[in-house]
C-alpha cells in the first residue's frame, strides 16, 4: 500500500512556539513532538557540515518507525564539484547518513543543484554512475535548461 508523506523543511524553529510546538516544551524536544504531527522532514544542515553518528542516533530514537529522513546532499557535491568528481565524497557523506538507512528511516536524499548550473545530460549521467541503487535520491533542478523532456 502507498504511504503518502508530509513534511517541513526542517523542524528545529523556536519561532513555531504557539503555533506549532506547545509554549513550555524544551527545543530539545521538537522532533519528537514534531514527529507525533508529521511522518518526514528535511534535515538541511547536512548541506554544510556531516553528521555526527550521535546525532543520527538521537533522531531515530526521538522518532517512530514510520518516520523518514530526507537529507539534503552535502554542498561539496552539489555546489563545489557541482556532480563531478565526487566518487571520493559521496561514499562519506553516505556513510553518515547510513544509519538511517539501516534503520529504515533514511527518505530521498536530495541533491539540490545551483541555480546557475546548466542542463547537461552527460554530467548527470556520469554523477548517477557514482550513487548506489539502493539509496533513494532526488534532484532540485534550479536552473530553467534543465526543464525539457529529455531531463
Amino acid at each position: 500500500m502507498p504511504q503518502l508523506y508530509a513534511g517541513t523543511s526542517g523542524w528545529a524553529y523556536p519561532s513555531w512556539k504557539l503555533d506549532f510546538y506547545p509554549e513550555k516544551l524544551a527545543q530539545k524536544k521538537f522532533l519528537s513532538y514534531y514527529a507525533t504531527q508529521l511522518n518526514t522532514v528535511e534535515v538541511n544542515f547536512t548541506f554544510r557540515q556531516l553528521v555526527k553518528e550521535s546525532t543520527i542516533q538521537n533522531w531515530i530514537e526521538d522518532t517512530p518507525a514510520h518516520f523518514r529522513f530526507g537529507v539534503k546532499a552535502h554542498q561539496v557535491i552539489t555546489h563545489i564539484k557541482r556532480l563531478k568528481g565526487t566518487e571520493d565524497f559521496v561514499p562519506r557523506f553516505l556513510a553518515t547518513i547510513a544509519p538511517l538507512a539501516s534503520a529504515g528511516k533514511l527518505g530521498p536524499v536530495l541533491f539540490q543543484l545551483p541555480p546557475n548550473l546548466k542542463a547537461d545530460a552527460s554530467l548527470l549521467k556520469d554523477f548517477l554512475q557514482v550513487l548506489p541503487r539502493a539509496v533513494p535520491n532526488a534532484f532540485e533542478f534550479r536552473h530553467p535548461s534543465w526543464f525539457c523532456d529529455s531531463t
